[in-house]
Parts: structure tokens; C-alpha cells; sequence
């Protein structure tokens, strides 16, 4: 199993991101980055729907000229010729968006600079929204009204009309299907603890797919933000030679304006998807009820307090006991439980008070959890991951019928192996992510890097029987199961490494004492007593 990088193997193409990202940043002056980011990631939307449709466009015009081609059109003159190349079918069998006149970006582009353009775009999108029943409800019409300074609505479309790179539909998918996610992360970290309710980190994302592997069957995520589950489910399954339609795509928001988000991100990359008819609270308007899923990646926010509502008492989804009413961490896991196949897997990130809470009812759920062996594996995450808490997470990874491995549970402690990638940011390597995936791949005994064999290692990870979490109150911390790491022992004695240790104190305090008397000298200069 090898963890993906769909991102950042393109030096080149990590340049482009940046340098959009830095002039979109300065063309926004003052205004908000979270009301912002909704005129960026809609522009960048309109751009993919329209280059893929000229794409199309430039496609049928080769073929419906070329003789051996099946669409070749005989006696085929320029009013014939524009009369098929606005049929709608010719675009819909490859899901391709239709895109009307008025609402393509050339045009948009020819009125950049007029002072209507902000009702120009919201004009467009109306119209594409007509055309295209998929899209019904989804575009955010908000051009008019930006707080945009003038002139900066224009120049934001002129920066992104250099958005495309070529007239291939697939490449232009792909390269704006990235921007797309680029801008996401960038908004993140620019809005803080606001801006990270509607995006997991990738390192996050990709460390869960490597785990579940989902390379087939419905996939499903019931607090999904802006799709990140979604893309990289798309990216594990192509880069292990399967393709898109192996999978089905259901999932479900809250949030009206990133269930938006969503929606879009999975349009550009031509993704298939079911986030329900409305956004709306996954406990109490439930948009998927029959669902029965073969993986579920979730990533719900953290010890939410006020999810409780009336109706909720005695739900089916309450198997191992009623969740608290002032926190929902093992709603969401009895809900995802509840959302499986049989022979279905579900990775989840949670605080890590999940894994040793006795409050509420929560210990006495998680040990039914434990004794029912629907948990598989649990994963502690280094600190620092996310854009928009502190808070300490943890992975949990939850199946009702276990392939192998029954009464056990596997703890994989990575607090130690992420690295910083800003001040402030830390994340997991491709390695690590790697490393994570063959482990639990070896230890269900499914096929791993180089013919793997399981093997407990301490500090890192260890197979566990349920009589041992038992004895530990149905705690599911790894750093409790795990052990401390194994330290090389360099064949140096005790003695001399304490000589060794004394000498260099020795020589440090007098360093210090030399500085002392140096800085009382200074002070003394001017006049300081001591």
C-alpha cells in the first residue's frame, strides 16, 4: 500500500500555486479572507466549467471533420457545424458541464474591467445553474454585492484567467482540480480557528485512505466540509490503477456555504457525489438513512456540546448506549457504526479524550465498543496538525465484522514522527503516512511493502487482547499498550558517560560564572552597586 502524493511532485506546478495564491491574497485588501474565499474558489469553479467546455467544443470540431471519425458529419457546412456543436448531449455523455452563451469566461474576461462585473458573474452562474440541474442551488451569487475595492473584482478575474495550462479537459481538470484544493488549505490557515472547521489537513486525510484503502463500494462522510475525504479517495484510486466509477460518493453537511464548497470541489474533478438534497445536521436530518457504506473517512468537529435533541432518544444508531447530551464524539462513532456494511471499515478523528473519557456514559459505550471487537485500530497524531486547535487527536479506525485479527486491537503511537512545515504547522511525511498504512496492512495479514510481517515494536506500535484492555478499563490510549522505545545501547559504561556529563556541566557553570562577573563589570561601568 503506498500513501499518495498527488500535489506536491510538481516543483513547477507548486511555483504556479504559490505565486496565484500571493496575488489573489494582495487583491483583497482588507476584506475578510472567509467571506473572501468564496469570490476566489467560485471564479476558479466558473474557469474550470468553461475551459472544459472549450475543450469539448474544440474536440467535436476536429472530429465531426475528421472522415474516420464516428462523429464525422458529411456535407457538413459552418450553420450545421454550429448547430451540432450546441447540441447538449455531445457534452452531458462525458460530463462535461454546458456552458450557455454570456456565461463563458471569455466573456467574463472581455468585461473585466467594466463596473458591472460583479453582476456580470452572479449572471452567469444563474444561467449555468439553468443548464445544469446538478449545479441547482450550489453556486454562491455574491458578485454584486463584494466589499471588493474597485477594480479588484476585475483583476481577480484577469489572475485567474491564467488559470488552465492547455486545452486538454483532463490536464485542465486536474491542474485547477489542485488550485482548487491549494486555495482551501491557504484560506485555512489565513482564517485560523474559523477557517479549519471546514478542512482537514491532507496529511490527516491521506494517513486515514491509506489505512482504509478505498478502492471500491460506496464511501460515505457524514460531516463532510469542503470534500478533502472525497479528493483523496479520488487520488488513492488512481494512483493504484482503478478508476472513479469503482466508487460512489455520499455525504453530508451543515454548513449551507461549504456544503457549497464541496460540492464544487468534487464538480472540478468530474467526481460523482451525493451530499443529499439540503445541508442539514447529520443527527437530525439524516440525508443518507438506508445507507449502508463500505468506508467511511470522517473528520467531525471536536467535542461538540450542543447536538442533543429530543427526537434523538432511543435512535436505532444508539447500539452500545445513548451518547451524552453535552458531548457527540461517540454519537459520531455509533452513527458511523450504524452507516456500515457488514464487512465495512470506517476511520475517524476525534479528540483525544475520546479514547480515556468516563464521563456521561462514554466509558461505559466505549467498553461495549471494545467487548463487541468493532474497534480495530487506534492511532495517537502528533501535536499541531490542524489549523484551528490545539486540542490533541487521535485516530480511530472501526469495522462491526473483523476479516482477522478477532479480539484484538492494534495501537500505533505516531506522536513523535510528525515534522514542522511552518512556525505554527506540523504535518505527517508521505513516509510516515507509508509507514502507518503497511503497518496495519501487515498486521491484518493483507499484502504490505516487500512481503512485511507483523511485528510488535516498541514505542511505535502493538497488537492487544481485549482481556488486556479490559484490565485497563477499556482506555484506548496507544502510549498506555506501546511501550517506551527501544534505545541503542552504544557499549559506552554508566561511569564514563557520567564523567563525561559532570566534566561538561563543570565546564559550562564556570562559562556561566566567567559571564556573571562580566556582566557585573558592564554594570558596574554605569554606575549599578551590587
Amino acid at each position: 500500500m503506498k500513501a499518495v502524493c498527488p500535489q506536491a511532485c510538481n516543483p513547477m506546478l507548486d511555483d504556479i500555486k504559490k505565486t496565484l495564491w500571493a496575488t489573489a491574497d494582495k487583491l483583497r485588501a482588507n476584506m475578510d479572507a472567509a467571506e473572501y474565499k468564496h469570490l476566489v474558489l467560485g471564479l476558479i469553479f466558473v474557469k474550470y466549467v468553461s475551459d472544459t467546455f472549450a475543450a469539448r467544443r474544440a474536440e467535436l470540431t476536429r472530429r465531426f471533420a475528421d472522415e474516420s471519425d464516428d462523429y464525422f458529419l458529411h456535407d457538413c457546412d459552418a450553420e450545421l457545424l454550429a448547430e451540432e456543436l450546441e447540441e447538449r448531449d455531445y457534452y452531458r455523455e462525458v460530463n462535461v458541464f454546458w456552458v450557455p452563451e454570456g456565461a463563458r469566461w471569455e466573456d467574463l474576461r472581455a468585461a473585466a474591467k467594466q463596473p458591472d462585473i460583479g453582476k456580470r458573474i452572479d449572471d452567469a452562474l444563474t444561467l449555468i445553474e439553468a443548464e445544469n440541474p446538478k449545479l441547482k442551488g450550489i453556486l454562491d451569487k455574491r458578485y454584486a454585492r463584494a466589499q471588493l475595492p474597485d477594480g479588484k473584482l476585475g483583476e481577480l478575474v484577469d489572475l485567474i484567467s491564467a488559470i488552465g495550462f492547455g486545452d486538454d479537459a483532463g490536464t485542465a481538470r486536474d491542474v485547477l482540480g489542485q488550485v482548487y484544493e491549494y486555495f482551501l488549505g491557504q484560506f485555512a490557515s489565513a482564517e485560523g480557528k474559523k477557517g479549519g472547521q471546514f478542512y482537514t489537513p491532507a496529511s490527516i486525510v491521506k494517513t486515514l485512505v491509506a489505512v482504509l484503502a478505498p478502492h471500491h463500494g460506496k464511501v460515505y462522510d457524514p460531516c463532510c466540509g469542503s470534500g478533502g475525504m472525497f479528493v483523496q479517495s479520488e487520488n488513492f484510486i488512481e494512483a493504484h490503477g482503478g478508476k472513479l466509477g469503482d466508487v460512489s460518493i455520499y455525504g453530508q453537511e451543515s454548513n449551507p456555504t461549504t456544503w457549497r464548497l464541496a460540492a464544487m470541489n468534487l464538480a472540478i474533478r468530474g467526481i460523482d457525489f451525493n451530499l443529499g438534497r439540503e445541508p442539514g445536521d447529520t443527527f437530525t436530518r439524516n440525508q443518507h438513512p438506508d445507507l449502508r457504506a463500505d468506508f467511511i473517512l470522517a473528520n467531525p468537529p471536536f467535542n461538540i456540546s450542543d447536538w442533543w435533541h429530543g427526537s434523538l432518544e432511543g435512535d436505532p444508531r444508539w447500539v452500545y448506549g445513548t451518547p451524552p447530551q453535552g458531548n457527540a464524539n461517540y454519537a459520531w462513532l455509533q452513527h458511523m457504526l450504524y452507516h456500515l456494511k457488514p464487512n465495512g471499515r470506517a476511520g475517524i478523528v476525534l479528540a483525544n479524550g475520546s479514547m480515556s473519557s468516563s464521563q456521561n456514559n462514554e466509558g461505559a459505550i466505549r467498553a461495549a465498543m471494545v467487548e463487541a471487537d468493532v474497534v480495530e485500530v487506534m492511532v495517537a497524531l502528533p501535536g499541531q496538525l490542524f489549523f484551528n486547535t490545539q486540542i490533541p487527536a487521535c485516530l480511530w479506525f472501526l469495522t462491526k465484522q473483523k476479516q482477522t485479527r478477532q479480539g484484538e486491537v492494534l495501537f500505533i503511537d505516531a506522536r513523535k514522527l510528525g515534522r514542522m512545515i511552518s512556525r505554527v504547522q506540523a504535518e505527517l511525511s508521505d513516509e510516515v503516512i507509508e509507514r502507518i498504512g503497511n503497518t496495519v496492512a501487515a498486521w491484518r495479514g493483507q499484502p504490505a511493502k516487500e512481503g512485511e510481517i507483523y511485528a510488535d515494536i516498541p514505542g511505535y506500535c502493538r497488537s492487544v487482547k481485549l482481556d488486556e484492555i479490559a484490565q485497563h478499563g477499556h482506555v484506548l490510549t496507544p502510549g498506555r499498550y506501546v511501550g517506551a522505545e527501544e534505545v541503542e545501547d552504544d557499549d559506552e559504561a554508566f561511569a564514563d558517560k557520567m564523567q563525561k556529563l559532570t566534566e561538561k556541566l563543570g565546564e559550562q557553570m564556570a562559562k556561566g560564572a566567567e559571564l556573571d562577573q562580566l556582566i557585573r563589570q558592564k554594570l558596574g561601568g554605569l554606575g549599578y552597586e551590587f
